[in-house]
């Protein structure tokens, strides 16, 4: 038997459900007030769960109010559904059929509930979002140091450096802290960290944005940050095998940290000569490395929580 499901389209300012199947609709504001009568018509209309796209952080309050509410909700992929939409021959688009979609697709894909993060997780998560963006200021006013030509402005944005700088340590210092007082990641980080070249910048990012690691399968986190490659094979013909989607903050860090580490790694720096060896272009070199570090951190981490969970 099919689950009822209430699909929730979100905007900055509204949030609009749709009972599938029945067909109830409704539209609520966006904030605690709204979100709770939400939960009320989910729960009127005996919804298992709500299911709403993640929508660049508008989603947040509502996902995460719900499931405070004690209302079981899930997030998918914005993309995947605007695919299902035309698959489907939804050609309009509008906040109450987004919804609806949104209902089918996830009645179709048979969705789950996905918990919410822990508090530290959210905390971690958002410091390292935070110092990503002090990191990007500070290399943008750099740029803007080496074009600047009068005195007032270059001294202008050297304050400026000064305090991105200063900030950047202080976030950098939370990070660590947040790490160090839990267990689990502080194991965690001692497994990654036993890579040489494998810095506590690097450890904070994939913590914050692969919190799976270790838990799933070589093959999927690969596939999680962007790393597997993707087949195109029809008929006779063998297409070339490119990497897509994923996440692309973790996938980034992986690249760079992945040639330091080739450098000092026996195992990585053997398997890099052989690709080169092999005539592989650069590009796929430098993926191929990020894919690899990545499984041998996974490795790591999936020890590193047996171990816990042993002496626990």
């Amino acid at each position: 038997m099919n689950s009822i499901i209430c699909g929730v389209d979100v905007s900055k300012d509204w949030l609009d459900a749709h009972v599938w199947p029945g067909g109830a609709a409704k539209r609520f504001a966006n904030d605690a007030t709204g979100i709770a009568a939400l939960g009320l018509f989910c729960r009127g209309h005996h919804a298992a769960h709500a299911v709403m796209e993640a929508s660049g952080g508008c989603e947040r309050l509502g996902f995460m109010l719900l499931w405070a509410h004690g209302m079981p909700c899930a997030l998918v992929n914005a993309k995947s559904v605007r695919r299902f939409a035309e698959a489907m021959g939804y050609l309009e688009k509008t906040d109450r059929i987004d919804a609806a979609v949104i209902a089918h697709y996830s009645a179709v894909k048979k969705t789950v509930p996905t918990p919410p993060p822990s508090a530290a997780q959210q905390r971690l998560t958002a410091l390292v979002g935070r110092l990503c963006q002090v990191v990007g200021d500070a290399s943008v006013n750099k740029q803007r140091r080496s074009a600047a030509r009068d005195a007032e402005t270059c001294a202008s944005i050297e304050a400026m450096l000064a305090f991105l700088k200063r900030e950047e340590r202080r976030l950098e210092g939370e990070i660590a802290s947040i790490i160090d007082d839990d267990p689990l990641w502080a194991k965690l980080e001692q497994a990654f960290r036993s890579l040489k070249g494998v810095a506590g910048r690097t450890v904070a990012r994939v913590m914050a944005e692969l919190p799976e690691i270790g838990l799933i399968s070589n093959k999927a986190i690969a596939k999680l940050a962007g790393l597997a490659p993707i087949a195109d094979d029809s008929g006779r013909r063998a297409g070339n095998r490119h990497v897509r989607g994923g996440r692309a903050g973790p996938r980034g860090i992986l690249f760079i940290v992945a040639a330091i580490v080739a450098k000092y790694d026996p195992h990585l720096a053997a398997f890099q000569q052989r690709l080169q060896a092999a005539g592989k272009k650069k590009k796929v070199i430098r993926i191929a490395l990020a894919r690899k570090l990545l499984v041998i951190l996974n490795a790591k981490a999936r020890d590193a929580r047996s171990e816990f969970a042993n002496a626990t």
